[in-house]
């Protein structure tokens, strides 16, 4: 084994080794790699032969995220892959088997000792059923649905007791997630209201009495001196009851990633406040609870707008093991399962100097599916704008586009050399094998005519409701939840007034409304004028 270092949140979590422990902690404070690692390691190893489940939001989460951060921490300390655990296959004979084997191994950890670890996403029907669990880890809580947690995998945390009730660790659950903002998402919170502080400061206290005795103890052999008997009671008296108070302690834990500056270090912190928006930053940097604000252009979109819908048998064959940067590499639109490879992929597209952006989607059922976004900045212009495009969905079957566009595409070239933005669009579609039909929409919609359209498209009373794949969305969700709004003359404005500006500490560019005005253009041009087209598959979205 070897030594890794491990932050003051990390060691305090470790100690207190509470049953139900839930870590509320910026990013990079090391939730993953420092908490959920050292946790599901340390109840795989002392519990021989059980099953824990590690529940996340969708599949892709996990593979691209989750658990790269346990294998990596494992890793860290000598616990190797196919030495010590195999994934998403029969372990060896040379493993002892569980208590309960699982009926199938495609998203099972299976350790050495007989210990496995299933997958639970909550994106795969009836992950959880018919399994008997000793613990759980549930990793991005904020993105969890409690229903679906408190009907199908709470109830499988019953495990052996026989087995393992003696430890404190059998049943216990950890949780971790960053700030939640609004109501959704927050069903953890509470626990900090079932959090007995005294408990804490005498598990606290007792851990602090062992470390004395077990130095002691060590000290004495050291000089080869014999240990008291007296002294070995009171350590097994000091544990005991430890155990007693550890399986039925709650610890709530709230945490900024200022707490993990040694590692983070100042200028991490100082480029997050520059390039997050300040909601992101109050949330997902110093962890402060802070509501949605309902005032903004998109005023009627909800948390019900937001879909998954991750293709998990194609993610399943890129296999374990890999890291988060070689997976979203590897992503493509194969690993999509809201589009329809039949129909075209309708496109709307803003045009800046600094930032151009292709916002992407497709009708079904009354709903406007905005499977995708992308962007380039700077010296990446369009043409490398649409090479982006049509090498993600490069094994798309009816490679055709629908692009909607309005006057702004004629007539300027300030994101290109010399012809228009809808000449270099046709033109460059075309070049990679695309066909391309270009639908006018005319001058650029007033914006109170655009607010109120769009703010009853969310609303449902328009023929098409905008829904956004998370996954695939994330800049563009940050633009359009952040979007401000002024009153005019002519009513509602988006307000767009830092659009133009250099970089600041306030935003970064992707995270402007220059992303919502494709957005809006795509809105605009599927809901007004829809081109018909057939198809003959179906797709599906959560």
């Amino acid at each position: 084994m070897k030594q890794v270092y491990l932050n003051k949140i990390q060691q305090r979590v470790m100690y207190i080794a509470a049953k139900t422990t839930v870590v509320v902690a910026g990013r990079r404070t090391g939730k993953t790699f420092g908490i959920g690692a050292p946790f599901a390691l340390r109840n795989m190893q002392r519990m021989p032969g059980s099953t824990g489940g590690i529940v996340v939001p969708t599949f892709r989460h996990g593979l691209t995220n989750t658990l790269p951060g346990l294998f990596s921490f494992w890793k860290s300390i000598g616990i190797i892959e196919n030495v010590h655990y195999v994934v998403g296959k029969r372990p060896p004979k040379t493993f002892k088997e569980a208590k309960i084997e699982p009926r199938e191994y495609e998203h099972v950890i299976s350790f050495y000792n007989g210990s496995r670890a299933v997958l639970i996403s909550q994106d795969i029907t009836g992950s959880s059923n018919s399994l008997t669990l000793d613990w759980l880890l549930i990793d991005e809580a904020k993105f969890i649905n409690f229903n679906k947690l408190k009907d199908e995998t709470l109830p499988a945390n019953g495990g052996i007791r026989a087995h393992f009730g003696h430890h404190s660790c059998h049943h216990s659950i950890m949780i971790m997630s960053d700030m939640p903002v609004g109501s959704k998402g927050s069903w953890f919170l509470n626990y900090r209201e079932k959090m007995d502080v005294e408990v804490i400061q005498t598990i606290e206290s007792l851990v602090i009495e062992e470390w004395k005795m077990k130095q002691r103890v060590r000290d004495l052999r050291a000089k080869r001196k014999p240990v008291p008997s007296y002294l070995k009671f009171h350590l097994r008296s000091n544990n005991r009851l430890l155990n007693q108070l550890r399986a039925a302690a709650v610890l709530y834990v709230e945490v900024s990633t200022i707490e993990n500056l040694e590692v983070v270090g100042e200028n991490y912190i100082r480029d997050m406040k520059r390039d997050l928006p300040p909601l992101v930053f109050q949330t997902s940097i110093l962890c402060k609870r802070i509501g949605i604000s309902r005032d903004g252009f998109y005023s009627s979109m909800k948390e019900s707008h937001k879909y998954h819908a991750a293709n998990n048998e194609y993610l399943a064959t890129l296999g374990y093991g890999k890291s988060e940067a070689e997976y979203k590499r590897l992503l493509n639109s194969q690993a999509d399962r809201d589009i329809n490879p039949n129909l075209p992929i309708c496109i709307g597209m803003d045009y800046n100097a600094n930032i151009n952006w292709i916002v992407a989607g497709q009708e079904r059922d009354g709903r406007l599916n905005v499977l995708k976004s992308f962007y380039v900045k700077f010296e990446r212009k369009i043409p490398a704008l649409i090479e982006d495009f049509c090498d993600y969905y490069r094994n798309h079957s009816k490679k055709q586009v629908i692009f909607y566009y309005d006057s702004t595409a004629l007539g300027s070239n300030y994101a290109v050399n010399k012809e228009d933005f809808k000449f270099v669009i046709e033109r460059e579609f075309k070049r990679h094998g695309w066909k391309i039909k270009s639908v006018y929409l005319g001058h650029p919609m007033r914006h109170n005519e655009k607010y109120l359209l769009i703010n009853q498209g969310f609303a449902g009373k328009k023929r098409l409701t905008p829904y956004f794949n998370i996954d695939n969305n994330e800049d563009l969700l940050v633009a359009i939840e952040s979007a401000g709004v002024m009153r005019g003359r002519n009513g509602f404005h988006k307000y767009k007034a830092g659009e133009k500006l250099a970089e600041n500490e306030e935003n970064l560019l992707e995270h402007r409304t220059d992303g919502t005005d494709a957005f809006d253009t795509l809105y605009i041009g599927m809901n007004n004028k829809p081109v018909k087209v057939a198809s003959i598959n179906t797709y599906g979205v959560n």
